[in-house]
């Protein structure tokens, strides 16, 4: 008999936000700055953009690439497309032309918009037909002209909600399809795994290109919270707004770690409330995560996901306020099923390494216009997120390293990440990576990057360091010290292994 009942079901990111636009009419849903906008305005502007974006064409499915900084005209953008079924492409505006251009051509839209800062850089593109809207001082007035009540086109939960853009370190950007099921529930993952309260406040500070702000600014906006968006990191404004509100997870990101506990040693912050801080503890140095903890007074947030993903695969233990972890075991995300597995896509045994395969409702719907890639990382009804990890025997997860970035020497697999979490024990070093050289009688061998806490820490410290903790081949051949701002970065804090590779053979 036909299924009458499927289309109750159904829901979008659009719809559940306009719904809870009309239970929170008067409560605040988006700040930046000065500028306040209550759930009764946010609702009626993004209704009058959406009139716009159909007053340019954009139809259900079409992409409108967006170009800017953090500001609330971005929450605004993306809630817009949502109501009409378009699809936002978030562009990285630190990208060089070449990428920058790749990734505009890539999806072909049908609206560009971005801030008047970044015109000149567009025009010297060659870019795929397309409109344009400029948020400048005209962008007030396309809303004011447009009539509200943006429409529904037939939205299904599947369809595109946003396009978020790989790192790209290995090659050009790759376009990760997130659908409004798939956000829906990296909403629901957000409050049920992470206990962050309804209504909360989130504090988006990382850029909405990124999905550390991108998912978590939607998830509160659906539910029912107030989203505070500051352009970029900048540490004042972020104490001032961890003191006004309080917020369930106050993200904090490799490479600024540092430079915010500066701050708040510079001016002592009593915080409304955080729930936890942090995010990647594995790529963090132990002493700052016991350093930040303590100053805020919030557990670290011991995290594993991915734009692909969204908070699991193990998104959820918490490292004690003041501890310098010894350890960074992972607890698996519930709402996903994983398995670890080996190049032929057999289980491994516990306790051996296995490149992690998932299925969860999180996850996105594959790389735009990339056939050869979503049927290699979709293989066997699996999604492969090309991160090995390990089984621990009370079923916590350790994290290797990636499998695309394995050094081999002398027939041996060695995966960077195990030595750096050695190194990055140490409270003497700031932070430190380790890449891979060619090697004429081993094929390959690991040399370390270690940025100093303690201008007296000597490269024989390192290795005399490495020689108690590792096998004798998983050993670095070599340690050159840099400065921290040296170290090249993505804009998710991880350090770029391949610029340094490059140093090496420079």
């Amino acid at each position: 008999m036909p299924n009458v009942t499927s289309a109750a079901g159904c829901t979008t990111v659009g719809s559940l936000f306009r719904h809870r636009a009309a239970a929170n009419r008067d409560r605040i849903a988006l700040v930046d700055g000065e500028r306040q906008f209550t759930y009764r305005a946010l609702d009626e502007r993004t209704d009058r953009l959406g009139r716009v974006l159909l007053g340019r064409g954009v139809r259900r499915g079409d992409r409108v690439a967006l170009l800017a900084r953090n500001c609330a005209e971005y929450v605004e953008v993306e809630v817009a497309c949502a109501k009409i079924g378009a699809i936002t492409a978030a562009l990285n505006w630190r990208l060089a032309g070449r990428e920058l251009a790749h990734c505009i051509n890539l999806v072909e839209p049908r609206v560009l918009i971005h801030q008047n800062e970044f015109a000149g850089a567009l025009e010297r593109l060659d870019l795929v037909p397309h409109d344009r809207v400029v948020l400048d001082e005209g962008y007030e007035a396309l809303l004011a002209a447009a009539a509200g009540g943006a429409a529904n086109a037939g939205i299904d939960p599947e369809d595109g909600l946003v396009i978020l853009y790989t790192s790209g370190t290995t090659g050009l950007p790759k376009g990760a399809v997130i659908s409004h099921r798939a956000m829906i529930m990296r909403g629901l993952c957000f409050g049920a795994e992470l206990s962050v309260p309804t209504g909360d406040t989130f504090i988006a500070w990382p850029p909405m290109y990124h999905m550390a702000s991108t998912d978590q600014a939607l998830s509160t906006l659906m539910r029912g919270g107030k989203v505070v968006v500051i352009d970029g990191f900048q540490p004042q404004a972020l104490i001032d707004a961890i003191e006004c509100d309080r917020t369930g997870w106050f993200i904090l990101i490799p490479g600024m770690i540092d430079a915010m506990i500066e701050a708040l040693r510079a001016r002592p912050v009593r915080p409304a409330g955080i729930g936890f801080c942090g995010a990647m503890a594995d790529l963090v140095p132990r002493r700052q995560i016991a350093e930040v903890t303590a100053l805020l007074g919030a557990p670290f947030l011991n995290s594993f996901g991915s734009t692909e993903t969204g908070l699991p695969p193990a998104t959820g233990s918490l490292i004690p306020i003041g501890e310098a972890p010894t350890r960074l075991a992972k607890r698996q995300s519930a709402f996903c099923e994983i398995r670890l597995v080996d190049a032929n896509d057999e289980g491994v045994p516990e306790g051996m390494p296995g490149e992690l395969a998932i299925r969860a409702g999180t996850l996105f719907s594959g790389y735009w216009n990339a056939p050869e890639a979503n049927a290699r990382d979709f293989r066997n009804g699996w999604f492969h997120m090309g991160d090995v990890f390990r089984r621990n025997p009370d079923g916590t997860l350790d994290f290797v390293d990636r499998v695309k970035y394995l050094i081999k020497s002398g027939g041996e697999n060695i995966y960077p990440a195990e030595i750096e979490q050695v190194i990055l024990a140490d409270p003497r070093v700031a932070d430190a990576v380790v890449v891979r050289k060619p090697d004429a009688t081993w094929g390959e061998v690991p040399v370390a990057f270690v940025a100093r806490r303690d201008p007296g820490l000597r490269a024989e410290d390192i290795l005399e360091r490495c020689r108690e903790k590792l096998s004798g081949y998983k050993r670095p051949k070599e340690v050159r010290f840099v400065e921290l701002a040296e170290f090249p970065r993505s804009t998710s804090g991880k350090i770029q292994r391949h610029e340094l590779e490059a140093r090496l053979l420079g």
